[in-house]
């Protein structure tokens, strides 16, 4: 069983997809947040570390939200144009989780004029 959450606070949805589902387990699976102000609607400008401030900040507002953490974050799966952010990722991604650190993969992709995309799963209490 699942429920499908969805906050005012995080961009919505651009197409056939939730923007975040529950599972019966009380594990929250949180789509690729790419970084959209959701009060505009507008993709941010700014470059790396602009775009990945507001990634983590849809990703926060799905979470806390839903009545979760990041803290209690199990996963997250971070996808970027290119491969040489990695180091300004590390010192952005440190200052929104706490040690011990979620699990994570990063991925290069084509990402167009987004710089960063991120998908994470998390324990709800």
């Amino acid at each position: 069983m699942r429920d499908q959450f969805q906050t005012p606070h995080a961009p919505s949805p651009r197409g056939p997809y939730s923007q975040a589902i529950i599972t019966q387990g009380r594990q929250l699976w949180v789509s690729g947040q790419i970084p959209v102000d959701p009060q505009t609607g507008q993709l941010v400008e700014g470059g790396f570390e602009a775009q990945a401030h507001q990634v983590f900040h849809n990703v926060k507002a799905v979470v806390e939200n839903a009545g979760g953490s990041l803290a209690n974050t199990i996963k997250a799966q971070v996808y970027l144009s290119d491969l040489g952010d990695r180091a300004a990722l590390n010192a952005i991604f440190a200052q929104y989780f706490p040690v011990p650190y979620p699990a994570r993969t990063t991925i290069q992709s084509n990402l167009g004029e987004v710089l960063i995309e991120i998908d994470v799963v998390v324990a709800l209490e």
